[in-house]
């Protein structure tokens, strides 16, 4: 079946605050690849990661996510470790620790999965999380869970455009017909229903063609893996929506550079590309995000230790979210 025989969701769900930007972060601890991970990481572990968790929703950010990789071969372990909890079990469990903050995976291989039984995971989340799941797909890119888990790594975006058409309709319909050659054509029945109506929202991953292209054809929302503003992406992108549905409304996210507020300690070495300044400086870099009707930000806070990283969320909450959108 090709890309273009899938038919996209019945509905769009629009979950952004119309007219404003609004921030989310991935969570530390739960993935430690080395790109990005701390060193006091290493030996932190559920206490540390409720405490960043409980951080953001208490400085007003919209989400936090948790990634997912279903394991690490060998040749990529230096780089990326091995570390990598389980994202819709880390979830459900945050979904019990905090209280109002969204729920993101961030993101979810989508291909690699059942989409009933993918469907399964996310209504439960989101009936256990009070309706606060947003369900974040990507292709994927590690050739050796695709080598175990199926389908063919050539195969997982034709795959992935089945995986969310089929999660959609199975979180929507009690009985659903999933879409696509893998699948057999019968209802099944997949309860809980979410409590989200009628389902909760698929932001789609990726910066490719083929990912706007997915984004544009079968999701609520973009989750670039590019840092941004990138205008001409978003040029495409919104071009995209408009034919491939009619310019139905999507929310689109990006990523900032890391950022750090006032000086850091002397042997604090910040990441290079770190935005670091005053509240005003760090609004100026943001400025940009807003003009280009960005609807979330996805940011990161370089810290040599857990405090200084709640310390950062802190205030990122009481200087920047406040005056953000003017």
């Amino acid at each position: 079946m090709s890309n273009s025989a899938i038919t996209p969701p019945a509905d769009v769900v629009h979950v952004l605050p119309e007219g404003r930007t609004v921030f989310g972060m991935q969570l530390p601890v739960q993935s430690q690849s080395t790109i990005y991970a701390e060193p006091w990481e290493a030996t932190a572990g559920p206490d540390e990661l409720a405490q960043v968790a409980l951080a953001c929703e208490a400085a007003g950010f919209f989400y936090v996510g948790v990634c997912d990789h279903t394991f690490i071969p060998e040749r990529l372990a230096g780089a990326m470790s091995t570390v990598w909890y389980d994202t819709v079990a880390t979830l459900g469990w945050l979904a019990g620790v905090t209280t109002k903050i969204h729920l993101l995976s961030h993101i979810y291989v989508a291909a690699l999965r059942h989409p009933l039984r993918a469907a399964k995971e996310f209504s439960t989340l989101d009936v256990l999380s009070s309706g606060r799941v947003i369900c974040g797909v990507g292709a994927g890119h590690v050739n050796e869970e695709f080598d175990l888990m199926a389908p063919e790594f050539a195969e997982r975006g034709p795959a992935t455009d089945e995986a969310i058409a089929g999660i959609a309709l199975a979180m929507t319909e009690e009985f659903p017909e999933l879409p696509g050659p893998r699948w057999p054509a019968f209802g099944v029945g997949a309860k809980p229903r979410p409590i989200r109506s009628p389902r909760p929202p698929i932001w789609v991953g990726g910066s490719s063609t083929a990912a706007l292209r997915r984004t544009a054809r079968l999701g609520d929302g973009w989750l670039p893996q590019s840092v941004g503003p990138n205008l001409e992406l978003l040029a495409t992108l919104r071009e995209m929506r408009a034919e491939y549905r009619e310019g139905a409304p999507l929310d689109i996210g990006a990523i900032s550079y890391p950022l750090y507020l006032g000086t850091p300690p002397a042997d604090h070495e910040l990441p290079p590309g770190t935005v670091q300044g005053s509240s005003d400086q760090i609004l100026e870099y943001l400025a940009p995000f807003v003009e280009a009707g960005i609807g979330q930000v996805q940011v990161r806070f370089p810290a040599h230790s857990l405090d200084e990283l709640c310390d950062q969320i802190a205030r990122f909450g009481a200087e920047v979210v406040p005056s953000v959108n003017g």
